[in-house]
């Protein structure tokens, strides 16, 4: 059998059948300090499509490094068809700092699709569009929300796109958000040039979450199976469909004071259901929150400390309640018990 080309990424050369962890050069800081992304390629022995993972974005987004590193040790990855490129932490400086931004307190998010010649954040977003992007057939973008916040396991789709529609689906996340594409995104500069990137968003900036660890796991080994770059056995199907909303609200504080929450992420509410009370310190004033609409939580405050107007419940809307309660409980049950998780090179 002969074997496929070699894999080329940045001046590097990864041979078929092997694996190998690549530094990108991107820049270098004032006290002359390399700045680097980097890489690990997966380049299977056989023919098959490319698929990119990224994590770390936003550097205080930590759960997509987590979820990479698990991936790296599934057993099936080392036999897979076709390649596979990871990159756990693409703002490295802002994960050393724990922080969402680069040196230059841009949003590497809203930095695509970048320039050769741009400040920093420029030059590390015009850098991964043309070394991982523009080599891949599919991406998926790890993200959680940010600091003093939580999202339940989502994937995030362009409300016009049925391809990745039908991704999110197999991937099996419990909630599918639809959301425009947000300009100079990595999401929109892919699509730009034909390549379709999921958008999944669970946990906490900084905090690790089992459930969303393992919903993003199991979701990108589905999609992997998906494009026939891994085999079938061991990933299971999604038992459920996930919920999709193809809206959302974001509930915000009536008043600045101590936040009491009486609802979980992932949990169903039904109109004026009464969500959280915010109090005065000496309790002498307190207003409720309720839920204008019936939905699901797909993302709220962790933090018990709001000021006026601080965005404390995202709502998504779901078609019915009724079917939606029963289906996100049996992804969330798949997941808890999935013997995928208990294979020691998963853990």
């Amino acid at each position: 059998m002969t074997l496929r080309l070699h894999f080329s990424i940045g001046t590097e050369k990864v041979a078929a059948g092997s694996r190998r962890t690549i530094d990108l050069p991107v820049s270098v800081l004032s006290d002359h300090t390399p700045v680097s992304m980097s890489v690990h390629v997966v380049h299977g022995r056989l023919d098959g499509p490319t698929l990119f993972v990224s994590g770390g974005v936003h550097g205080d987004e930590v759960i997509g490094v987590e979820i990479i590193r698990r991936l790296l040790n599934v057993p099936s990855i080392a036999n897979m068809r076709g390649t596979l490129i990871a990159i756990p932490i693409v703002n490295a400086f802002g994960f050393i700092n724990h922080s969402r931004y680069l040196p230059d307190r841009r949003d590497l998010n809203r930095m695509f699709p970048g320039s050769s010649t741009g400040p920093l954040a420029s030059r590390l977003a015009h850098i991964f569009i043309n070394e991982i992007v523009a080599r891949s057939d599919l991406g998926i973008d790890l993200h959680s929300a940010a600091v003093h916040r939580t999202n339940y396991p989502q994937i995030r789709i362009s409300p016009d796109n049925q391809h990745t529609e039908e991704l999110a689906k197999i991937f099996g996340a419990p909630i599918i958000m639809r959301s425009e594409l947000r300009e100079r995104s990595l999401r929109q500069a892919a699509k730009t040039i034909g390549t379709d990137v999921l958008l999944f968003e669970a946990g906490e900036g900084l905090r690790f979450d089992e459930l969303s660890v393992r919903a993003g796991v199991a979701g990108i080994m589905r999609i992997m199976r998906h494009m026939k770059m891994v085999p079938a056995k061991g990933i299971a199907k999604p038992k459920a469909s996930p919920q999709i909303c193809s809206s959302s609200k974001w509930l915000r504080a009536p008043m600045g004071g101590l936040l009491r929450i009486f609802k979980a992420d992932g949990e169903f509410v039904r109109r004026d259901d009464l969500l959280a009370t915010v109090s005065d310190p000496f309790g002498e004033e307190e207003q409720d929150v309720v839920a204008p609409f019936g939905g699901v939580i797909v993302g709220r405050a962790v933090m018990p400390v709001v000021n006026e107007g601080d965005a404390i419940f995202h709502l998504g809307r779901v078609s019915s309640l009724a079917k939606a309660e029963g289906a996100v409980e049996d992804l969330s049950n798949q997941l808890e018990f999935d013997p995928m998780f208990y294979e020691d090179e998963i853990i």
